[in-house]
């Protein structure tokens, strides 16, 4: 399994290369800008993109898709419970002045529960609502499996839940509920910041070690 993490953009949120070394075949999650450098990385390690996964529609994971999909066409996946989210991009990029992202289509419009392959990489899409309503999670098995969390769980805290369509106890239910569960030595690869294990999280999260969720 290939993974490359990318910080990208004013905000610097998390975009992931993750391929099939056996495939060549790769996917990017959460394509917030600098697009000719993910495609840099697509091109180091002989990818070839097959889908990009977007873990939800705010501006910093999806301002560019509209320049990954010119460079190099794939298929958008995406919760629909965040199609409001992405209608209102416009309204994001004025909150933060940033310019307004050319619109995209999505091909796909997740429920949550959906089996994913990559090559020889399996995984589940979980869709683990409290940072907005479509926040979604993408699992992969194998020998070394991990969780593409999104902004729902960061190494030593969570996701804000401020925003529009946010919601701390929904997301505390998302965390107990749907990743709780999941073994300890998983690798969870945030939408920012390092990533971090179940088990560290379990000890050292405070919104998780202190409320024994």
């Amino acid at each position: 399994m290939i993974i490359e993490t990318l910080p990208v953009g004013p905000l610097q949120s998390n975009c992931y290369i993750l391929g099939c070394e056996k495939s060549r075949l790769g996917w990017v999650i959460d394509p917030g800008d600098e697009a000719p450098r993910i495609v840099a990385l697509l091109d180091k390690h002989g990818l070839t993109l097959n889908s990009i996964f977007c873990t939800h529609a705010h501006l910093d994971h999806v301002a560019g898709l509209a320049d990954l999909k010119r460079i190099r066409p794939a298929r958008v996946w995406m919760h629909e419970k965040d199609l409001p989210l992405f209608q209102n991009l416009a309204q994001q990029a004025a909150w933060i002045g940033l310019d307004t992202p050319e619109p995209v289509e999505i091909e796909n419009w997740l429920n949550g529960g959906e089996a994913v392959t990559l090559g020889e990489l399996t995984g589940q899409v979980l869709h683990t609502p409290g940072h907005s309503p479509g926040s979604c999670s993408l699992l992969i098995d194998g020998d070394t499996p991990c969780l593409f969390s999104g902004d729902t769980l960061f190494r030593e805290s969570i996701g804000r839940t401020d925003l529009w369509g946010g919601s701390y106890e929904t997301l505390i239910h998302s965390m107990a509920q749907k990743i709780l569960p999941l073994p300890g030595s998983l690798c969870i690869y945030p939408g920012h910041g390092p990533s971090t294990t179940l088990n560290h999280e379990k000890e050292y999260n405070p919104f998780i070690h202190n409320r024994n969720i």
